[in-house]
């Protein structure tokens, strides 16, 4: 009768020379893959670097030296598109360059400037109408004469263009009384003075009154505003000086 041995039909299970090169081949297996992924995204970032390069290298330098040159940061609001509407042409004011004067020669210190609404009100009315409103304009052909304290809107200032020399009072001369008087003229749509007032005294009633006479015998190119003549009050000033003789 044969007898066999029991070793020579037994092995450890589960394939222990396996199990011993189990953890060696699992880190082989891993760091091969990581290094191919490794491997092609290095490739495709190169690859890309590359083509970068030759994609932008037409294109011009903007140097920014300054913060106010980086322009406002981009808004996130989603904004309707822009409508392009052509400005009309219209003429700009012409507007004069204020001359500085001493603190004595100014003058209408609590005058108010007029705001853009009484602006528009005094150029341009609204005569509109709604409705079955009849709207009727009744101009009359006599020239209006404002009053000294309002506002005349004029494109163009009156110009003196003959100014009377007053008489030097007889007896402020003797005295030895000089001075500056302001007057305040009104002058018309033809250019001469239609009254005369004292804005601003000398000092002197004799001075004052001798001025504002001889107003009414300056001559002026008139005021103009949208092309035609107004009546505007306008302000100037009268030096009474002594001459030596």
């Amino acid at each position: 009768m044969a007898s066999y041995s029991n070793n020579a039909l037994w092995s450890p299970y589960g394939a222990y020379e396996m199990k011993a090169k189990y953890q060696r081949n699992f880190m082989y297996g891993t760091g091969s893959a990581l290094g191919l992924v490794v491997a092609i995204l290095l490739g495709w970032w190169i690859i890309k670097l590359a083509t970068a390069e030759d994609e932008f290298a037409n294109v011009p330098e903007i140097k920014i030296k300054t913060i106010a040159e980086l322009g406002p940061p981009p808004t996130i609001v989603k904004r309707p598109p822009e409508v392009k509407v052509q400005n009309p042409n219209v003429a700009a004011p012409k507007v004069g360059i204020p001359k500085p004067v001493a603190d004595e020669e100014v003058q209408d210190e609590e005058v108010q400037l007029a705001t853009r609404e009484e602006l528009a009100d005094i150029v341009a009315p609204d005569i509109s109408a709604s409705g079955d409103q009849n709207i009727v304009v009744d101009i009359g052909d006599d020239e209006y004469l404002p009053p000294p304290d309002e506002f005349v809107p004029v494109e163009i200032q009156p110009e003196m263009i003959f100014q009377q020399t007053p008489e030097y009072p007889r007896l402020a001369k003797t005295a030895g009384l000089t001075g500056t008087v302001w007057v305040k003229a009104l002058v018309d749509k033809e250019g001469n003075v239609r009254q005369a007032q004292v804005g601003k005294s000398s000092g002197t009633q004799s001075l004052d009154e001798e001025a504002v006479k001889a107003a009414y015998k300056n001559k002026f190119k008139p005021a103009i505003q949208n092309g035609r003549p107004v009546a505007i009050w306008v302000t100037y000033r009268v030096d009474f000086k002594l001459t030596e003789g």
